[in-house]
Parts: C-alpha cells; structure tokens; sequence
C-alpha cells in the first residue's frame, strides 16, 4: 500500500494546506486498491449496499470535479456532462442521480473510461491547487475531498470483499501476508478498565481536520463505568452461538428478532460451517476461523444481543471517546497491510481501542448539542442522515491510520454487516 503522511487537517480559524503530493498519494492508492482486481470484478454489484469498485474511482473523481474545479478553476470544462447523473450519491442539490441500486447494470463508461477520467480530473486539480490553495474555503473543500476519498477506500475494501464472498469459487483478493501472524497472546478474558464518573468535554475542539458531525465540543455527564480492556474474540462469540443465541429471542431487540427470523441469521456474515469446523471468508480467500481473533462482520443487533447474553451492555460513545483519550492512536490500520483483524494484547489500560474493527456503541447518529449544517451540498455530507443510524468508534483494519481520530463518528444502520465491524463490552 501507499504510505500516508499527509498531514490532512482543518479547523476554521486556521488551515494547514494539502498539498498536490498529498493529494496524489490518497488517489494512488485508491487505484493501488484496485490493482489485484480482474476487469469483470471493476462492474459488479452484489446488493444495494455495495456499488461496483469502478463507480467508487468514479464517484471520488466527481466529488473534486463538482466541488473544486467547477467553480473553482476559470475555464474547466467537464469530462462528461452525463457523469453528474451518472456519480452523484446523494447531494440532492447537485442535481438528480442514477438509482443506488442499479449502479452494477452500467456496462458503460468503462473501467478504462473511468481511469481516463481520474486522469484529466488530478490535471486539473494541480492548477487550481496552484492558484487556489490560499483560498480557506478551497483548502477545506481540498482536505475534504481527500477525507473523503479515504472513506471510500475503505469501502472499496468492504464491497470488493462481499463480491469475492458471494462468488461460490470464493476468489482470492491478495495472498496471505502478515495477517496470519499473531501479534501477541492475550491475557485473561473479559478484563475490565474502571472510569470514574463525571462532567466531561467530548467532540472536536478545533484543532486538524473533523467532519462536521463531530462538532460541536461540549460537556456531558457520565456515570462510573467500566470497559473491557479488549475486544470479543470468536471464541467468546462461538460460546454465544453453542448456547443457542441466535434462537433466543430474550436477547434482542424486536427489530433484530424480526430482522435475524427475515435474513436467517446464525452466525456473523462469512461464517461457514464445514462438518464440525468454522470457517471464514476473508479478502485472502477462506481459511479456518481463528479462535483469539477479534468477532467481526457482526451487525448492531447482534452485538447488542451478545452483550445481554453476556449480562453487560454496549458502551456509549461518550463512554468510548473518553476512554480513548487516555490512549495513543495505535493499532491494526490499513498501513499494516493485513487487511484482517488480528489478536492483540490487553494492557493495563486498553491499549488496542483503534483498528482491527468498528466497534458498535449504543448511541444512536444523532446531531451534537449546538450543531448545524453548512449551506449548500456540501451541507449534505453528514446532517441529513442522523436518523435511524447507530455509532460505531475506533476504527479497522481497512482505515487509514491518517483518517482517523478519538472524536471520529462512524455511522451505519443497525442490521449493517459487511462492514469490519466489531463488539467490545462495558458495564
């Protein structure tokens, strides 16, 4: 992979510019990503949620086109004057956009169009980073941009994942590297850190870059709580599968009682039981199910109901930033190359609250005290979905280790799984 150094940040009382550099290493490794993948795997789309890897290279290129360079550098004409319909997501006033769900029936442009694409968009972007870069307002929308960028790195990561998954040939993303080496042993199981309780200050205070949700700052009580120093394993997840938690609706919430009856859930996605052993589908193709390995690919109700098997609960986000503030932002991150969770050490603090996986909280995506969107598309980026969303902290092993923070807020829906997320409990 491409290492990231660059130091993306932003607040709006001071700006420290991206450069044309940093720019050409986060869009190098979007391709870098890429590379591994066959021409037919660039167009497929296995579920609504997942969008074809060459609509990501696409839709990142049209974020910088519609946002920079369009208003920005005098004179730029478009690639193609179909593409806003074509790569727009979800900024309603950009204008109207090909349906979410049908982006794998698009033959056309092809993937050598869409590389084409990103080529005259980066051109472009190195005049007006050139012309522009004093502007504040452009350097934000630059920086942004980037973040964004990042968070479909990440996401290609996931979506090439469930295409390979979903093929009964189970094709192999990459070889087996260093992810099958154990970091180090774990200690005993369900260790737990004690924080005494108080008047807290959490979300973002103005100092780098942090999307708008994350702001603004401001106080919140917490009572006395505790966190387990480490991760749920598989083997502590299996103990939860082996006692019948998937067929006992005193562990869930109704909706994913309903959602686990509709779906036929009975294990985390890309499980496999073959005779009496487990097995799972990772980006280097199957393997065996790896007992001290963080559970991941689980959703909200899944962790919520494993948690009451448990007798515990699912921290808070507050709970979690807090925690997180004691620690070092360290751990399993795209940098290391192993694209797969990996067992960890518990310490006398928890140590390992970044990476490996997204960890659920039980709070719900909703608006920080104080919040507003900004004016305009770029207003749409986050506010429009705080509904119907839960929190997730901390972090996987397809972040980018530049991209993430104590006060990031991930945010998905509850029945959510192909995603690399995780559980870790508090009481």
């Amino acid at each position: 992979m491409v290492e990231q150094n660059f130091p993306l940040q932003y607040s709006r009382d001071c700006v420290i510019r991206a450069t044309f550099t940093d720019y050409q290493q986060v869009r190098q490794l979007s391709e870098k990503i890429c590379q591994p993948l066959a021409i037919e795997d660039y167009v497929i789309q296995t579920m609504p949620d997942v969008s074809p890897p060459k609509w990501h290279l696409a839709h990142t290129t049209w974020f910088f086109e519609t946002f920079l360079l369009i208003p920005y550098l005098k004179g730029y004409e478009v690639f193609h004057p179909q593409f806003n319909y074509l790569f727009n997501s979800y900024y309603e006033t950009v204008g109207d956009r090909h349906p979410r769900p049908q982006r794998g029936l698009l033959s056309r442009p092809t993937v050598t169009t869409v590389y084409q694409y990103r080529t005259y968009v980066d051109r472009s972007i190195q005049e007006a980073i050139a012309s522009h870069l004093d502007n504040p307002d452009f350097a934000y929308l630059l920086l942004l941009g980037l973040h964004h960028e990042q968070q479909h790195q990440e996401l290609l990561f996931t979506d090439i994942k469930h295409i390979l998954a979903t093929n009964p040939t189970r094709p192999v993303y990459c070889k087996a590297t260093t992810f099958t080496t154990k970091v180090d042993s774990r200690d005993s199981r369900e260790k737990y850190l004690d924080y005494p309780g108080g008047i807290y200050s959490i979300g973002h205070t103005g100092e780098g870059f942090a999307f708008d949700n994350e702001s603004p700052a401001h106080q919140t009580f917490l009572q006395d709580y505790y966190l387990a120093s480490q991760l749920v394993t598989n083997e502590e997840y299996l103990e939860f599968i082996d006692a019948g938690g998937y067929n006992n609706p005193e562990y869930w919430l109704a909706e994913g009682w309903a959602t686990l009856r509709t779906e036929n859930w009975r294990s985390p996605l890309y499980w496999e039981k073959n005779a009496d052993e487990w097995q799972i589908m990772t980006l280097m193709g199957m393997t065996d199910l790896t007992d001290d390995e963080p559970v991941c690919h689980v959703s909200f109700f899944e962790a919520d109901a494993y948690a009451r098997f448990r007798g515990k609960r699912l921290p808070t986000e507050a709970e979690w930033e807090v925690a997180a503030s004691f620690v070092e932002i360290r751990g399993n991150f795209l940098e290391s190359e192993r694209l797969h969770p990996v067992v960890g050490k518990a310490i006398t603090r928890p140590d390992r609250l970044y990476g490996d996986v997204w960890e659920w909280t039980q709070s719900s995506y909703h608006p920080y005290p104080g919040f507003q969107a900004a004016k305009g598309a770029v207003g749409e980026y986050n506010g429009k979905f705080m509904c119907n969303q839960m929190i997730l902290r901390g972090g996987s092993c397809v972040t980018s280790r530049s991209h993430i923070r104590p006060t990031y807020r991930n945010f998905f829906p509850p029945a959510t799984r192909w995603q690399f997320t995780g559980i870790r409990l508090a009481e």
